[in-house]
């Protein structure tokens, strides 16, 4: 199976990209700060299950394309390193909207709802989508054999990182409505610090070679 080295790289770097609040991150926090804790958490179980039906996809489709061909697997990463720095500036440039996108969330809904809401998010996630198909692949060690089996825990370890810090997020957030709610500078700044981060492991992945 897989290394422990690539294990430990892969597991640093996927902590580093789930930090930076994405588009999962703040649809929590949104409906953390709208509808309470037990909402947040149900988001973040159907944000988990999204997620990792991309690493599925991927296990059984994009990732055995791009072990085959070099050329797949570079062009992937080059675009998915492009799309990581895309986000990342908008990010950095968007800072000031994060209070309007947390005081925009809506009503209550019911468990269900939330819950595929949640996994809609997680599935259409970008950051998501190009870190599974691009990232993932390059920790897989063909030579080990059973690359699907790779695939899927590498998902696993990525996702279960998620679900703890998306669900301290949302925790944190429906615990501290108020102070949110009065310091959108703070928004301003997490948005900021989250777009350089991006953009440095965009260009981290631009670099990287296969074996890295």
């Amino acid at each position: 199976m897989v290394s422990t080295d690539r294990f430990l790289a892969f597991a640093a770097l996927s902590s580093a990209l789930i930090l930076v609040p994405g588009p999962s991150v703040l649809f929590v926090i949104g409906r953390a700060l709208a509808q309470g804790r037990r909402a947040a958490l149900i988001t973040v179980v159907g944000n988990t299950l999204g997620a990792y039906l991309l690493v599925v996809a991927v296990a059984f489709g994009v990732g055995a394309v791009v072990e085959r061909s070099v050329v797949v697997f570079t062009a992937l990463k080059l675009a998915g390193a492009a799309y990581l720095v895309h986000l990342g500036v908008r990010a950095v440039r968007r800072r000031g909207e994060l209070t309007a996108s947390f005081a925009g969330a809506g009503a209550g809904r019911g468990g269900l709802r939330t819950l595929w809401e949640g996994f809609a998010v997680g599935v259409a996630n970008p950051k998501t989508v190009v870190f599974f198909a691009a990232v993932l692949p390059q920790f897989v060690d063909p030579a080990r054999g059973h690359v699907v089996g790779q695939v899927l825990l590498l998902g696993l370890v990525f996702n279960l990182i998620a679900v703890v810090s998306d669900s301290a997020w949302g925790l944190a957030a429906g615990t501290a409505r108020n102070w949110f709610a009065r310091s959108p500078r703070r928004l301003a700044v997490v948005g900021g610090v989250g777009g350089v981060t991006m953009i440095g492991l965009g260009v981290a992945v631009a670099v990287s070679g296969r074996e890295g």
